[in-house]
């Protein structure tokens, strides 16, 4: 066993600053369907995904955020892989909700959120699709969230911010409401954010609570080296970065990268295959 991940504390449980990215299990790419179906190909069964999955936690990595209610393979693959390492995951689901202000809408939101307890999950954050219907920028406020908030806690999870729109740290922070984390944007190509980078810098390094920070390599669009050590430099000691990769081998270098970052060296990794790349590497060594 090698050097164990940093971690951090959120709402009183400790978790490592990497979180398990899933849209590289699950086949979102961010890309294309053809992307979409490379990856599913990599990860089509449940054996597969818990090799994955055994690589982080090898290296004290046991935080995974995911939607994980429908997706049995990967629900199948966390339970074996903490089998044959002896070591627990932490799940934080992002389920998506109905929010419609109904008697109807609230029963559906509640039977989502006892699906993600009942999977065993220590965190529910619900999906920013669904929070972001509540947000009033007039008022400065994300109406009924407590409502939902108290279902989480009724579960006996924590709860949690899923904030792809960064006003919705703002707003919890000012309202008090009650949430002990947030996920938000945050990467150095700035994809997807809808502000510049230098401001969402500045919110999460006083938002009230910790970060997990998602997106760290614009999917894709930036290599872990530079994704990973942009996000370690600019993140607050108490805060994640979530990593989402497709096989161990990815695992192995974004977790090393990451180390590498933390105690200040150079990753240890294998140059990169192209021509130019190795004749460089022949003459400086």
């Amino acid at each position: 066993m090698g050097t164990q991940f940093p971690r951090t504390v959120v709402g009183g449980k400790s978790l490592s600053r990497m979180i398990i990215g899933s849209n590289w299990i699950l086949g979102w790419s961010h890309t294309g369907a053809a992307a979409d179906q490379l990856i599913r190909s990599k990860n089509d069964s449940a054996e597969k995904i818990t090799e994955l999955l055994e690589v982080y936690l090898d290296a004290g990595v046991d935080t995974i955020m995911a939607p994980f209610t429908g997706h049995d393979a990967l629900m199948k693959a966390i339970h074996t892989a903490e089998d044959r390492t002896g070591k627990g995951m932490i799940l934080v689901d992002t389920p998506i909700i109905n929010v419609d202000d109904t008697a109807a809408g609230r029963r559906e939101a509640a039977e989502v959120i006892a699906a993600s307890a009942k999977n065993g999950a220590a965190f529910c954050f619900p999906h920013h699709s669904s929070t972001e219907q509540l947000v009033s920028k007039n008022k400065r406020t994300i109406d009924r969230l407590p409502d939902y908030l108290k279902m989480i806690r009724d579960q006996g999870m924590i709860p949690g911010l899923s904030a792809h729109m960064p006003e919705l740290v703002l707003y919890s922070d000012a309202n008090g409401y009650d949430v002990e984390t947030y996920i938000q944007l945050y990467n150095c190509l700035g994809f997807l954010m809808q502000i510049e980078i230098e401001t969402v810098n500045k919110i999460i390094w006083e938002a009230k609570k910790p970060v997990m920070t998602i997106k760290s390599m614009a999917a894709g669009r930036v290599t872990p080296f530079v994704g990973l050590n942009f996000s370690w430099a600019t993140l607050r000691p108490c805060d994640m970065v979530t990593v989402g990769c497709m096989t161990p081998k990815e695992a192995e270098e974004v977790i090393e990268i990451s180390l590498a970052a933390f105690e200040g060296r150079r990753p240890e990794l294998e140059g990169r295959s192209s021509p130019a790349n190795s004749s460089l590497t022949k003459t400086a060594e």
